[in-house]
């Protein structure tokens, strides 16, 4: 097995292991100009700081240390999906359907589970087809939730309350199960943490850890913002009497 991001390294070579494939490169400029040249002028600098955290997420050193860590794993995903995913997410169109954000939320839990169960998790290393199939549906479910969870219009602001406490739980939840599990659920892990000062468990809890927090606080922090725009918007009526 050889995986996308090469084999595991060893604290000494981190900072050489740049991801700088051609094909990579040209593809997340491609779609980063096509995005920033249909959005509109307020928004193109936090699109463009999206596709920036995208692309170090994919070609720094981090892509080499996610074949040893788990911990360095989730910190890539967290980066896409809590960071990249919202800024891109500025640029893109609203939805116009009133309860998209309950579709894109279990679309994004969906994947998310999915792809950090031991089974699948472990093909990512198999196939360079599969590593892009996790990191593409993770990726792009994360934008379309969070176009919609950023788009609480009146009409919508129920439907994106319960969206983005949907995800902070489903997040959270994986993150505690991750945290507080008492053995090792990825056989890849087991011979590469110790290079780097943890043992298996350990490292795959601080992975938790890292998902639980910020994920839970990221989405619990929107779905509140929503709260309070439809007590807001129950306000209005009141007052005009």
């Amino acid at each position: 097995m050889h995986p996308y991001c090469g084999m595991p390294p060893v604290p000494g070579e981190l900072l050489s292991r740049w991801n700088l494939s051609p094909w990579l490169l040209l593809v997340l400029l491609a779609v980063a100009i096509l995005q920033l040249r249909t959005s509109s002028r307020p928004v193109r600098g936090a699109v463009a700081g999206g596709w920036i955290v995208a692309t170090l997420a994919f070609v720094s050193p981090l892509c080499a240390l996610s074949v040893a860590l788990f911990s360095a794993r989730i910190a890539q995903h967290m980066l896409l999906m809590l960071v990249a995913a919202p800024l891109i997410a500025l640029g893109l169109p609203a939805s116009r359907w009133r309860h998209s954000a309950w579709w894109s939320a279990l679309a994004f839990t969906a994947a998310l589970w999915v792809w950090h169960m031991p089974a699948p998790y472990k093909a990512t290393f198999r196939s360079d087809a599969v590593y892009w199939a996790m990191h593409l549906t993770l990726f792009g479910s994360a934008i379309w939730l969070w176009r919609d969870l950023l788009d609480p219009t009146p009409e919508r602001a129920a439907s994106v309350l319960g969206a983005g406490l949907f995800a902070c739980i489903a997040m959270g939840f994986l993150g505690a199960v991750l945290t507080l599990a008492n053995h090792p659920w990825f056989d890849w892990y087991r011979t590469t943490t110790e290079a780097w000062g943890l043992d298996p468990l350990a490292d795959q809890q601080l992975g938790g850890a890292i998902m639980w927090v910020p994920g839970g606080i990221a989405f619990l922090a929107v779905a509140l913002r929503s709260l309070l725009l439809v007590h807001r918007h129950l306000e209005r009526p009141a007052a005009a009497r």
